[in-house]
């Protein structure tokens, strides 16, 4: 049984390369067209979205919702091997579906998309909010105003186009509209020695030096986006509310 276009219900199906059921029911088609015919495999978009980010984490395995190549998937019906072969110059499934995911669509439903493009909307939005200041005040742009901007540069998000890259084509679309500077700064914190633990879980990314002070106290410093000033002392006070913090 199916519904919207690429999208199939009550289908399980068991991989060979493991014990776990894998759930058709939000799969969806990943397609190319090659020698003027069209080839589609079943594939997981959760799995497919963070193979996109980093291939080398994944294998082919985990993002295959079913080990087949369809000429339509909707109708079952498969290539014979000799065409696979003609065209992909292999029978190896997952080297297949490389090409397919490399080369072709995602054929996403209407609510799967409008879904990504908005979870991805909102992470390039806190992406640029976090990161960079307007140059005339020095302070983050409310989030209000980077959403409003975005949509007056009518920035066609893309579902599955990499985070970082997004980021990039959407600042230069900003830049006519509002001020942005990416620039970083230097905090020094001092931590009594009790809260130690969860502030420097924090701020261990961020860190440039760190020591014991005599008095049994913490203190480090850090260097951060500009952006994430007020973020980050805020989320130090809450774990340590006699912390003390200087800008350098």
């Amino acid at each position: 049984m199916k519904t919207e276009t690429g999208k199939f219900i009550g289908t399980l199906f068991h991989h060979p390369t493991g014990g776990t059921m894998v759930s058709l029911d939000n799969s969806v088609l990943a397609r190319i067209e090659k020698g003027g015919k069209r080839y589609e495999a079943l594939v997981d978009p959760d799995q497919i979205e963070e193979w996109k980010l980093d291939p080398s984490k994944f294998e082919l395995d985990d993002v295959m919702a079913m080990d087949e190549i369809f000429h339509d998937a909707r109708s079952g019906e498969r290539p014979t091997e000799e065409i696979l072969m003609k065209t992909f110059e292999t029978l190896d499934v997952e080297k297949i579906l490389m090409i397919i995911l490399k080369k072709g669509t995602i054929q996403l439903t209407t609510s799967q998309r409008k879904a990504r493009v908005e979870t991805m909307r909102q992470q390039i939005i806190h992406h640029i909010q976090t990161q960079a200041v307007d140059p005339r005040s020095k302070s983050p742009h409310p989030r209000t105003r980077i959403e409003l901007a975005l949509e007056e540069s009518k920035y066609t998000v893309d579902p599955f186009k990499r985070l970082e890259d997004q980021v990039k084509d959407a600042i230069a679309k900003l830049k006519p509209l509002i001020p942005l500077s990416f620039e970083s700064l230097r905090l020094a914190f001092r931590i009594p020695g009790s809260s130690y633990g969860s502030v420097s879980n924090l701020l261990r990314s961020y860190q440039q030096k760190e020591g014991w002070l005599e008095n049994g106290d913490w203190a480090c410093v850090v260097e951060i986006p500009a952006g994430m000033k007020g973020d980050i002392i805020g989320q130090v006070l809450k774990r340590a509310s006699e912390a003390e913090v200087k800008e350098l």
